[in-house]
């Protein structure tokens, strides 16, 4: 039987639930063993999957997520930084029918519009709970209740997209699992699912006549815009992130990219006159809207916590004032609360005067006597969580032991308003792929909606969840792209031959020091990398030399200096100087460690890390390339025992993706301030490094035979040997090599032509001037190489060249000041919020 075929047979096997049917619903297969009406469809294009198949599918979409850099970061807890987690992705998709997913999305527009409602008045009126329609406990008793955003202008909207977790039992109904509107993530994880399911699997894609995604965004991007106090003309929108190391980092910078808005920290932005502005170069710009994707507690550090650096202190004011729209709203998470659930039914006749679509999981707040009595009886079968996620998951049924158990109840007896029980939820379950077969998990959906006009408008598929019960601890389990079936068109959306795709665009141009220093770092670290592969490669090629001629002492010695210039540059003391060390370990170290500063691994993670920052701003291709640089690492890090010809080859593989990177940077950005400063920290980074190699390799002196050696090494590294031997016939001359890498303003493998390059980029970023700090410093660098003369640096040959130690010293200090001052100049920070009184922190520099 193919892999279907054997998920079908094990699908429709009896249960022992009533009847003999299965007690759990499958998403695939009917009580009759047959296909579901929205797989029919599908049948001849999966039928025949066998367990190479799906293996291939699941490789292909593992690549895929590699090459879009697709991640999630865990927390590790305390002060850790957190972990980032290559994304999980099923590629194959769960299929839902239209006439189905038509009911759904009812009951989802008509929970948006009762939270709406339900928030302006809890901000405002409080009827709901003068009235007793909602507990007054539950909700001022919830974390998220947020006293500073009472007052803010009637008429805003405070919810303006929303997330449902949804789970389907046995029956084939629906229930909500939980309510996300505080800062709902996963629409960026759903278009990027969508991209990749659709590459990895295009027959079944392209047959299936499945709803688009790309309108729904479309519908945020006008619902942002719209919302801006004085109209979408014009309007500044921003999504305020808490940083490239938060949990879904991807999730915001690719929806930033989306939707074509900065992405933004907190340090980027100010409130001054009652207003919120962004930081950019020259100057400050007024922002109207802030799309907020740091928790309200974490937003306005003067209002909420006052340790938070993650916020914009008058955040609030701001909002209050009218000035700027917040979304969501701040305190919109006080939805997010498990105990407003047994009154939602209540709240929806009070103020739509409609029946509640959507039930939920069965829900007992605790601070309701009779509800208390219930989670207490009923201990062991139900989740007991606190009402705030700040405070926990909770605890799992049956857990506890009789210790446990009695503790809980006392601190629900202490506290009986901060806890709800809840029934255990028996998902549904769907295929997934696991080792080349097809096996059922539990499954579950994030479905998400965003405001237009009076109501709401759903999102025509949904961010899935298979292998896991738990939705709040998803990390086990692995992702699923939702596909609702239908060829009608989402409301607000453009007909095209290319409806629903949604292609991320530029930001504009207008950048914060911030993402400016990130782009600084990406073209150091890309450049550093670069170097330091190629003087590998030049000591891999000296290695083997030395290993054919081992009685040849040029040979020999020409290796010693290379093996000291690689600890030299990488800075990786004692390194490959130690007499004990193991040549080829060494070497394989500065390749594929990443945890040693001064490696080729540590330099592209630093590469990565920055690149985060500014996912934005990047096109796919850098991921793509990056995933390759990745993949070549991580195979050279698996070949423990590889030779130095290996070693040599896999440093090539590595070397490979790194020139294309320049190529993707170099051909395909658009010439702004940030591209500037990519490409003047390469040119600052190939000066720093190229006066670290030759300070390493000709200051010494030494014989001619080891001479030559040395200098055709060297030349190797950099990539001139060719240049070199056109231009200088004969026998190897250091005069030669200090002119053609020091001097060559032409050569672009030169100090000089680094210098330059990087005075041009600095010269273009706004701000800039010939009397700036980095201006300066590059003009007597500048000078320091007019004043050179490689005759007489180069001294007598044999001899020590003290000279030409001095001179490279001297540039090496120039160019160090030179990095310092643009940071000085273009990158200068805010200072950080704190509480008055407190110590500043000392700053830790994380590069």
């Amino acid at each position: 039987m193919t892999a279907v075929g054997d998920y079908v047979a094990a699908a429709a096997q009896p249960g022992p639930g009533d009847g003999g049917a299965p007690v759990v619903y499958d998403e695939m297969v009917g009580p009759d063993g047959s296909l579901r009406s929205a797989w029919a469809g599908l049948a001849p294009r999966i039928a025949t999957l066998d367990g190479a198949d799906l293996r291939r599918l699941g490789a292909q979409a593992d690549q895929r997520v590699q090459d879009d850099g697709v991640v999630y970061h865990r927390s590790s807890g305390d002060d850790a930084p957190a972990v980032a987690e290559r994304w999980r992705l099923d590629p194959l998709p769960v299929v839902l029918d239209q006439a189905e997913w038509a009911s759904l999305e009812v009951g989802l527009v008509q929970r948006a519009e009762l939270f709406e409602a339900v928030l302006a008045d809890l901000y405002g009126p409080q009827r709901l709970l003068s009235r007793g329609v909602l507990p007054p406990e539950v909700v001022l008793g919830h974390r998220e209740f947020a006293r500073a955003a009472v007052g803010q202008p009637s008429g805003t909207r405070r919810l303006v997209v929303a997330a449902t977790d949804l789970g389907r039992t046995s029956d084939g109904s629906w229930h909500v699992l939980a309510d996300r509107t505080q800062a709902p993530s996963g629409a960026g994880y759903a278009l990027e699912n969508r991209r990749i399911v659709a590459r990895v699997v295009p027959e079944l894609y392209r047959d299936s006549g499945l709803q688009r995604l790309g309108p729904w965004f479309s519908a945020m991007r006008a619902a942002l815009l719209a919302a801006a106090p004085d109209g979408p003309a014009g309007a500044r929108v921003v999504v305020l992130s808490p940083g490239p190391e938060s949990e879904t980092a991807f999730d915001q910078a690719f929806l930033a990219s989306t939707l074509g808005f900065p992405l933004v920290e907190g340090g980027d932005l100010v409130v001054r006159e009652g207003a919120v502005w962004m930081r950019v170069l020259g100057g400050l710009e007024k922002v109207d809207v802030v799309v907020r994707r740091v928790d309200a507690t974490w937003s306005d550090p003067l209002e909420m916590r006052a340790d938070s650096r993650l916020g914009v202190p008058g955040l609030a004011e701001a909002a209050r004032r009218g000035t700027v729209v917040v979304v969501n709203g701040l305190g919109s998470g006080v939805l997010e609360n498990p105990g407003l659930l047994p009154y939602l039914a209540a709240a929806c006749g009070d103020v739509l005067g409609e029946e509640l679509r959507l039930p939920a999981v069965p829900t007992w707040w605790c601070g309701d006597p009779a509800g208390l009595s219930h989670v207490v009886a009923h201990l062991d079968d139900l989740w007991v969580r606190p009402i705030s996620r700040a405070d926990g998951p909770g605890v799992q049924p049956g857990s506890l032991d009789a210790a446990g158990r009695d503790d809980l109840v006392a601190r629900l007896r202490a506290q009986p308003h901060a806890f709800v029980g809840q029934e255990a939820a028996a998902l549904s379950q769907a295929p997934a792929v696991v080792d080349g077969a097809l096996a059922a998990g539990p499954f579950s959906v994030r479905t998400f909606v965003v405001a237009q006009g009076q109501g709401y408008v759903p999102m025509l598929g949904a961010l899935g969840r298979v292998g896991e019960e738990d939705p709040e601890h998803p990390r086990g389990s692995a992702s699923k792209d939702v596909w609702v079936l239908g060829d009608r068109h989402q409301a607000g959306a453009p007909a095209s031959p290319d409806e629903g795709t949604a292609y991320p665009v530029a930001a504009p141009a207008a950048m914060v020091p911030r993402l400016l220093e990130d782009m600084f770092w990406i073209g150091r670290y890309a450049e550093r990398a670069e170097d330091l592969v190629r003087l590998l490669l030049a000591t891999h090629a000296l290695a083997a030399d030395a290993r054919a001629r081992d009685d040849d002492p040029a040979a020999v010695a020409g290796l010693r200096t290379l093996l000291a210039a690689l600890t030299h540059v990488s800075t990786t003391y004692p390194g490959l100087l130690d007499p004990s060390a193991d040549v080829r370990a060494g070497l394989r170290a500065l390749l594929v460690d990443p945890r040693q500063p001064g490696t080729v691994a540590h330099a592209v993670g630093g590469l990565e890390r920055a690149a985060q920052g500014v996912r934005d701003q990047l096109s796919g291709d850098v991921w793509l390339v990056l995933g390759g640089v990745d993949r070549a690492l991580a195979a050279a890090r698996a070949d423990r025992g590889a030779s130095l010809g290996v070693l040599a080859q896999e440093s090539s593989q590595v070397l490979c993706g790194l020139l294309a990177l320049a190529g993707v940077t170099g051909d395909t950005m658009v010439r702004d301030a940030g591209w500037h400063l990519l490409d003047a920290g390469r040119g600052v980074e190939r000066a720093r490094q190229l006066v670290a190699l030759l300070g390493s390799t000709l200051v010494e002196g030494r014989d001619a035979a080891s001479e030559e050696v040395v200098v055709g090494a060297v030349l190797a590294a950099t990539e001139s040997i060719l240049t070199y031997r056109r231009r200088y016939r004969g026998h190897a001359s250091v005069a030669a090599v200090i002119d053609l890498l020091v001097l060559d303003p032409e050569n672009p493998r030169s100090v000089a032509f680094s210098l330059a390059r990087a005075r041009s980029s600095l010269a273009a970023v706004p701000g800039a001037s010939g009397g700036s700090r980095p201006a300066r410093v590059l003009e007597g660098a500048h000078e320091e190489l007019e004043r050179a003369d490689a005759g007489l640096l180069a001294g007598a040959d044999g001899s020590d060249r003290p000279d030409l130690a001095r001179f490279l010293g001297v540039l090496g200090s120039r160019l160090d000041d030179l990095a310092d001052a643009v940071a000085a100049h273009h990158f200068a920070a805010p200072q950080v919020p704190r509480p008055y009184g407190q110590m500043p922190a000392l700053d830790r520099d994380h590069r």
